[in-house]
């Protein structure tokens, strides 16, 4: 295996990419781990002790990666693992001492530099290893450490103020009294259902929280508990500060943090109709023997967004129902393939969207579970007309106010159609389609608006006659 810098760099990039883990039980107030300061920074670990975690688990570890991945240095073994080589140095040695590993060579000076094999017995051992489990990449973290770092990177009270609400929708038309109900709902960080009917842009509110959450926190690759490992990072999901500082804290010999959390930007995750109730238990991988965590454990310290709330596989019955206790303790008790159960943190912002009427969702009792909840109106006409023009100017085509004062008038307030705000958009979009199509100046005209309203509603015979 090589093991030159790029190739090394290329390697950590592709283990990250895969470790993901989460795992949960009932918090120990006896641990002996630090408290963490409300500005949580993971510390590098220089002793096993540091780590939290087993030598036997360390090692469980040291033999999965060289039986997966071949002969390796001292170093680049343990920059697989997120820790520094001192942690295993002395593992290593004992390693070496059982005849369990063979050094092939070495790189420079010292152990550290060392290329380290598996032998016939450490290979034996190491299949058995991987009986257990497949796990490889960064060592996990203790449960309670993850438990105690989500604590301290939760929303802190105050923590929105109505100028960054303001920024987040910048982009967006919507009157002031539609933020002062969000504002409070998210400041809060506890729950919110959307409601309206469709088109309204529920999701694009929603969505646009992603604008807020620019800091960074902490997750870690992987949870251990009681030899359980469970994957929390996931690259689909998480995305690292910058490329620079993972490598930096995982290859630095001056470490800023434990290379066994990932640097993030606070996560945002949608689920719509696809979700169950399975989804949202910890789901073992029955080859690898290693649980990956529920979209709403990935989704700590962040904003979780069920769309389309009512139309998932699941009732909004059993989805409320599965959380009723979470959502009020901040704790998420989930159940193991062996029956046991795992306490996970829940400290989410939960935001619900649905075209439904909250009757059609559940009685008071139910919707009482949801803490804010927000109707979301259709646009008035002023706020239509802001909306079309946005969309036009986007699209490069100029809107004299004649003509869209004639459109208006014809295809909606004669008729008394509802506006919504995805329809300027729509409308627009098909323009520009047609114009493209049939090769024409890029220009609106009354012709093409009316074409392309037409070929954007479905009308019943009779209004379409």
């Amino acid at each position: 295996m090589s093991t030159t810098a790029d190739s090394l760099v290329a390697e950590l990039a592709s283990v990250a990419a895969e470790a993901q883990i989460n795992e949960a039980d009932a918090l120990d107030p006896s641990s002996t781990l630090p408290e963490l300061s409300a500005a949580f920074v993971p510390p590098v670990s220089r002793t096993v002790a540091e780590t939290g975690l087993s030598n036997s688990l360390l090692e469980h570890l040291v033999f999965n990666i060289l039986y997966s991945r071949g002969g390796m240095t001292g170093r680049g073994l343990a920059d697989l693992m997120g820790i520094g080589f001192e942690v295993i140095e002395g593992l290593m040695i004992d390693l070496k001492t059982h005849y369990d590993v063979e050094v092939k060579g070495s790189e420079g000076f010292g152990l550290s530099t060392s290329l380290f094999a598996l032998s016939e017995m450490g290979r034996k051992r190491a299949r058995e290893y991987f009986d257990i489990n497949q796990y490889v990449g960064p060592a996990p973290v203790p449960l309670d450490l993850y438990r105690k770092a989500v604590r301290s990177q939760r929303f802190h009270k105050g923590w929105l103020t109505r100028e960054l609400l303001v920024t987040a929708y910048k982009d967006a038309v919507i009157e002031p009294g539609v933020l002062e109900q969000i504002g409070p709902a998210a400041n809060s960080g506890r729950s919110l259902l959307m409601f309206g009917m469709p088109g309204n842009g529920k999701t694009f509110m929603a969505e646009a929280l992603l604008n807020l959450l620019t800091e960074e926190i902490f997750i870690p690759y992987a949870v251990e508990h009681n030899g359980i490992i469970t994957q929390v990072f996931d690259a689909l999901y998480h995305k690292r500060s910058t490329a620079g500082d993972f490598i930096e804290s995982i290859i630095s010999k001056e470490r800023r943090f434990d290379g066994r959390w990932a640097k993030c930007q606070r996560p945002f995750l949608s689920s719509g109709g696809e979700l169950g109730l399975e989804m949202l238990e910890l789901r073992l991988n029955s080859a690898t023997k290693i649980y990956d965590a529920p979209f709403h454990v990935k989704a700590n310290n962040g904003i979780y967004l069920i769309d389309d709330f009512g139309r998932q596989r699941l009732t909004p019955t059993e989805l409320l129902n599965r959380w009723i206790v979470p959502m009020e303790s901040r704790i998420d008790h989930l159940e193991l393939a062996s029956g046991g159960k795992l306490s996970m943190p829940f400290e989410i912002f939960l935001v619900f969207s649905t075209n439904l009427k909250p009757a059609e969702l559940g009685d008071e009792a139910f919707l009482r579970r949801i803490k804010y909840k927000m109707l979301v109106k259709n646009p008035t006409l002023d706020e239509f007309r802001e909306l079309f023009l946005l969309y036009s100017s986007k699209q490069g085509l100029d809107c004299p106010s004649a003509l869209l004062d004639k459109f208006l008038y014809e295809r909606y307030e004669r008729d008394k159609k509802p506006f919504r705000r995805c329809h300027p958009r729509d409308i627009l979009l098909h323009v520009t389609d047609m114009i493209e199509f049939l090769r024409l100046p890029h220009l609106l005209t009354e012709d093409l608006l009316n074409r392309a309203f037409e070929s954007c509603f479905a009308f019943s015979d009779a209004e379409s006659q």
